[in-house]
């Protein structure tokens, strides 16, 4: 199924465990060390580096781009780490996170609470999604390199609905 990015709580609502999607249009990067500074300026009521209604973050840590390349290798990675923060996102308006293995329950109950879902990609397939990202540009915490949140334009962006918003999950 193509979808363009944004998601919406309707779509989200439309999309089941185990649909295979293309996604095109514009995610966010973010692992651990950006999470957790996320929250710190949501606490600190902050402005953040994007907008988070309706916002897909993919758990990636992207190797560096050779020469005339946009990005290097770019897989997913796994996304339990993420999970102390992911229900706060979520509530804040996150409509799709995407990376890999298994969420807790209190991401999965955040899923479902605000109509969003969790997709994911396969492992090692990192070089194989680098040629779907047409464009990347880090916006925040340049600092932290590959953890850094950047703005990815992608095209028909290969994944699988893990967690529905109906609580139905693959796994």
């Amino acid at each position: 199924m193509k979808i363009t990015l944004p998601l919406t709580k309707e779509i989200c609502d439309k999309l089941h465990a185990g649909d295979s999607l293309q996604l095109s249009g514009v995610i966010y990067t973010a692992r651990d060390a950006a999470h957790k500074r996320l929250v710190e300026m949501i606490h600190n009521n902050e402005k953040l580096p994007f907008e988070l209604e309706n916002a897909c973050i993919y758990y990636v840590g992207p190797t560096p781009a050779p020469p005339h390349a946009i990005v290097g290798s770019a897989g997913p990675t796994t996304s339990m780490r993420m999970d102390a923060y992911a229900p706060l996102l979520y509530d804040l308006g996150v409509r799709a996170t995407i990376g890999k293995g298994y969420r807790t329950q209190q991401v999965k109950d955040a899923i479902v609470r605000n109509h969003a879902c969790y997709l994911i990609c396969i492992g090692g397939a990192g070089a194989l999604l680098s040629q779907c990202i047409k464009k990347a540009e880090c916006i925040a915490f340049e600092d932290l390199k590959a953890e850094a949140i950047y703005r990815y334009e992608v095209e028909d962006f290969p994944c699988i609905v893990a967690i529905d918003s109906h609580g139905n999950s693959v796994y």
